[in-house]
């Protein structure tokens, strides 16, 4: 079963995606993971991905594609892929319907006042990477290693707002282009209840 993921920034994505790889075997595909990877290795399309990169603009879909094409072609793909962060256009979408039978979707619907507060909130410990939220997490160390929390520079109101004015002009379209596969799930409350709602949710499918 192949699975895509939509949902406003800090809508859950990807604590979902990796809930949903553990119970079900599935693997988790992301993007921006698989243009890290490909660079680093320095293969044909990590190569070609780079100068885009380096020049500030958008990797185009072709090349974006082709490095899906090759992940998902890899032998631990074959219970399911859940893809995180893309597509992100229709576009996109009808690119990854010729190489990937696509499933289901899942909606993670979060309201934009919640995932503000959640943005404003999150910490990063800055050794390890684990990821609090002030809400839940009053330390200012991380509670596995230790090392001092840290907020990004880019976790503001302004950057913030203007990634969601681009996921509402984006999704939109991808929630009619999936209408016949979509299911919404209620991401605004704590991530174990989006959880069991999205397993319930692919185990009827």
């Amino acid at each position: 079963m192949n699975i895509i993921l939509l949902g406003a920034p800090f809508s859950g994505k990807g604590t979902l995606a990796k809930d949903l790889t553990r119970e079900f075997g599935f693997v988790q595909v992301s993007t921006g993971d698989l243009f890290r990877e490909n660079i680093k290795k320095g293969t044909d399309v990590g190569v070609l991905a780079k100068k885009y990169i380096d020049k500030g603009q958008l990797v185009p879909d072709s090349v974006t594609i082709e490095m899906l094409k090759q992940r998902i072609s890899k032998s631990d793909c074959k219970n399911g892929v859940v893809f995180d962060g893309f597509p992100r256009t229709t576009k996109q979408a009808e690119e990854l319907d010729k190489i990937a039978k696509i499933d289901a979707v899942i909606q993670l619907d979060v309201p934009f006042d919640i995932v503000r507060r959640r943005c404003l909130g999150r910490r990063i410990c800055s050794k390890c990477g684990e990821i609090y939220n002030t809400a839940t997490y009053s330390k200012t160390t991380c509670a596995k290693c230790g090392s001092p929390l840290f907020q990004r520079d880019d976790d503001n109101l302004e950057t913030l707002n203007n990634r969601l004015e681009v996921y509402e002009k984006m999704t939109a379209p991808l929630i009619n282009f999936y209408a016949d596969r979509l299911v919404v799930v209620d991401g605004s409350k704590d991530p174990d209840t989006a959880f069991k709602s999205a397993c319930k949710l692919l185990k009827e499918i």
